[in-house]
C-alpha cells in the first residue's frame, strides 16, 4: 500500500461490484473516495452509490445502504454509514492509519510519488520575461508559481521540461538598445542631457533606471569611441545598434539568471524569439498555415464598445482562430508587413510542439488571460489536436509593510527588484509565501510577516515544525544508536500505543499526501502543497503541546522504550512527509531555527 485512499477506493469498488454486479466499466472511473470535512462524520466518504444509482436503477440511498453493508465486513473498515442522499461516510480501524508510518518510512522523500503522469511529455514555460531590466516582483509569482508546478508534475510521474522564452524581439529590446546607448554615451563623457537624447531616440527614452549604468560602461571599455561622433553626440544606429543591442540582452539576460539561481530556479531550456525569427521559422509557419487554408485576408469587426469614429476598418492577414474555439479570428502582420506578436508565439509553440511535447503549459500574468483561447487555437491548429495548450495565471503582488505599499527599488527606477526582496527577506520566504495563496488570486506580500517567527508566517511554521521534528530524533540519538533511529529500523516499531486522536490526526494527513500531490497535479495547482504543509505542521505542533500536559504523549519516555519507539516513528514519518513537501515548492526544510 503506497496511497491508503486508493486503496480503500478498490476496497469500495469490490463492495459496489459485489452490490452491483453488472454495472458498466466507465462507472469505476467517476467513484472517488475523500477525506471527510469533519472527522465526527467518519475518515473518508464515498460517492459510489450517487454516481451508480442510474445504470443500477436503483435509488442512491437504498444503493448506499448495499454498499455500507458489504463494507462492514471489511476488516479495515470499522463503521460505514449511510449519510445525505447517497453518501457512504467510512470510519477506519486506526490499525490501517497506523500502518501508513512503515511506508512512509520506508519511502522516504519518494513518499507521494506518483504513476499518474504516466511520463507523458511536458513543457512549462515560465518568467519569459522581457530582458529590458531586473526581474520585478511581477515576474518573482510567476518563476515561483512555474517552478514549483513543474517540481509538482515530475513528482506526479510526468517527464517535465522548464523552459523560457526570452522575448528579444520587437520594439521593446530597440528602445532598450536605445538606453543601453544613451548610458554608453555618459560613459565616454558625453554632454548630452537626457531631454536632449530623449529628443533624438524614436518614441523617445524608455528605460531610465540606474540598472543600465554598467551595462553603458561595460559597452564603453569594449568599444572605446566607436559608437559616437566626434562630438559624442548620437550616431547614426546603422553604427551601433545591432551590437549595443546584442551586448544588453546578454548583460541583461545575465542578470536575471543570477536572480533565478537565486531564487532556486533553474530552467533547463532557454529559447529566443529573435533567433527563432532569424531562422526563418516564422515565416514557414505562417506558409503553413497559408497552404492549409488557416489564414486569409480579410477586415474584422470592431471591438466591442468601440464607436465607428474610432474604428478604421482595413484589410488584415488573419488566422482562422474561431474554427478552433476562439471568439475572433487573429492578425498575424502588422499595417508595416511585420509579424504580430501572436503570429511568432505561434512559431514558438510550434517549435515545442515539433520537440514532441504532449502538453504545453505557459504561466503568464493574469493581464495575459485574454491570449490564453487565441493561443489554444494555434496550438489545436498547428498540432492537429495532438497536443493539449494550457496556461496558469499569476494575478499582481503588492508590498507592503506596516500596511502600506512599499517601494523598495532605487536601481531599478518604478518597481521592486526580485533582488531586493531576497535580500530583505530570503529565497524560503519569498518562495512559501508566494504559493500560499492561489495563483490567480491578487495577493499581498507582507514584509513584517514574511521575517516574523510566529503562525502567520506559514514558511516559519512548516520549517519549525520540521526543526522540531529533527531536534527530537537528534535527542533520541545522544540516548541511542544511530542505526536503530534510521527510517528502515523505525520502520519495524510496534506502533499500536499510537491511540491518542492527535496521533491519529497527525497519521490522517500523512496518509493524505499522495492523494494530495495528484489532486494538485491535476488541478495545475501548487498551492495546494503549501496548504497541505501548513495543516500538517499544525497537527503535529499540536501534538507537541499536548505532550507538555500529557507525559504520555511525549516523545522520549525514557521509561517507555516500546512506546518511544513508535513516537519517534510518527516524528520521522511527518519529517519525510515535510521535507516531501518541500521539496515541490523549493524550499529548504531547515534542521534547525535559529
Amino acid at each position: 500500500m503506497t496511497d491508503l485512499f486508493a486503496s480503500i477506493r478498490q476496497t469500495v469498488l469490490a463492495a459496489l461490484a459485489a452490490a452491483v454486479p453488472d454495472l458498466p466499466p466507465d462507472i469505476a472511473a467517476r467513484v472517488e473516495v475523500t477525506p471527510t470535512r469533519d472527522t465526527a462524520h467518519g475518515d473518508m466518504a464515498t460517492n459510489a452509490a450517487m454516481v451508480s444509482a442510474k445504470a443500477a436503477r436503483q435509488a442512491p440511498a437504498k444503493l448506499a445502504a448495499a454498499i455500507a453493508e458489504a463494507l462492514r465486513a471489511d476488516p479495515a473498515i470499522q463503521k460505514a454509514d449511510v449519510a445525505g442522499p447517497g453518501f457512504v461516510n467510512l470510519t477506519l480501524d486506526p490499525a490501517v492509519f497506523r500502518a501508513v508510518l512503515p511506508v512512509v518510512l520506508r519511502a522516504g522523500e519518494a513518499y507521494g510519488d506518483s504513476t499518474l503522469g504516466k511520463a507523458t511529455r511536458v513543457n512549462v514555460e515560465y518568467v519569459s520575461a522581457n530582458p529590458t531590466g531586473p526581474m520585478h516582483i511581477g515576474h518573482c509569482r510567476g518563476a515561483v508559481v512555474g517552478d514549483a508546478l513543474a517540481n509538482l508534475l515530475a513528482k506526479a510521474g510526468y517527464n517535465v521540461t522548464k523552459e523560457y522564452y526570452i522575448n528579444d524581439a520587437g520594439a521593446q529590446v530597440a528602445a532598450l538598445a536605445w538606453a543601453a546607448y544613451w548610458r554608453y554615451l555618459q560613459a565616454i563623457g558625453t554632454a548630452m542631457t537626457e531631454e536632449e537624447f530623449s529628443a533624438a531616440v524614436p518614441g523617445g527614452l524608455q528605460y531610465r533606471g540606474d540598472y543600465l549604468i554598467p551595462v553603458g560602461e561595460e559597452l564603453a571599455r569594449a568599444h572605446g569611441t566607436a559608437f559616437a561622433t566626434p562630438d559624442k553626440t548620437v550616431a547614426p544606429p546603422d553604427l551601433w545598434l545591432d551590437t549595443v543591442r546584442e551586448k544588453t540582452i546578454d548583460l541583461m539576460m545575465r542578470e536575471i539568471r543570477v536572480d533565478l539561481k537565486r531564487l532556486g530556479v533553474d530552467q533547463d531550456v532557454f529559447s529566443s524569439e529573435r533567433a527563432l525569427v532569424a531562422s526563418g521559422a516564422a515565416d514557414a509557419m505562417l506558409a503553413k498555415l497559408e497552404a492549409d487554408g488557416l489564414i486569409y485576408e480579410g477586415v474584422l469587426e470592431p471591438p466591442k464598445g468601440k464607436t465607428p469614429d474610432d474604428w478604421e476598418p482595413r484589410p488584415q492577414t488573419l488566422f482562422r482562430a474561431t474554427e478552433f474555439g476562439d471568439d475572433v479570428d487573429r492578425p498575424l502582420r502588422k499595417s508595416d508587413g511585420s509579424n504580430t506578436y501572436f503570429a511568432n508565439d505561434i512559431a514558438y509553440h510550434n517549435d515545442k510542439v515539433s520537440r514532441n511535447y504532449d502538453i504545453l503549459i505557459d504561466v503568464l500574468g493574469a493581464d495575459h488571460g485574454g491570449y490564453v483561447p487565441r493561443m489554444k487555437a494555434a496550438v489545436r491548429a498547428i498540432s492537429q489536436d495532438r497536443v493539449k495548450f494550457e496556461a496558469v495565471l499569476c494575478q499582481i503582488v503588492h508590498i507592503v509593510r506596516g500596511g502600506e505599499p512599499v517601494r523598495m527599488s532605487k536601481r531599478a527606477g518604478t518597481y521592486v527588484t526580485l533582488s531586493d526582496l531576497l535580500d530583505e527577506v530570503g529565497r524560503d520566504a519569498v518562495r512559501f509565501t508566494m504559493l500560499f495563496r492561489k495563483a490567480d488570486a491578487q495577493m499581498e506580500f507582507d514584509l513584517d510577516q514574511a521575517i516574523a517567527q510566529t503562525r502567520e508566517n506559514p514558511a516559519f511554521y512548516v520549517q519549525y515544525a520540521h526543526a522540531r521534528c529533527r531536534s527530537v530524533l537528534r535527542a533520541a540519538a545522544e540516548a541511542q544508536p544511530a542505526a536503530s533511529l534510521t527510517p528502515e529500523a523505525l520502520a519495524d516499531a510496534d506502533l499500536s500505543s499510537l491511540t491518542d486522536e492527535a496521533d491519529t490526526a497527525l497519521i490522517r494527513r500523512l496518509a493524505s499526501w499522495p492523494r494530495t500531490v495528484e489532486a494538485a497535479a491535476i488541478a495545475r495547482e501548487p498551492h495546494r502543497i503549501a496548504f497541505f504543509l501548513y495543516d500538517l505542521a499544525g497537527d503535529f505542533h499540536m501534538l507537541w503541546n499536548r505532550g507538555r500536559d500529557d507525559s504520555t504523549l511525549r516523545f522520549l519516555q525514557a521509561d517507555r522504550p516500546v512506546e518511544t519507539r513508535a513516537r519517534l516513528a510518527l516524528v520521522a514519518a511527518t519529517a519525510i512527509a515535510i521535507r516531501s513537501g518541500l521539496r515541490v515548492m523549493g524550499v529548504e526544510p531547515v534542521e534547525e531555527m535559529r
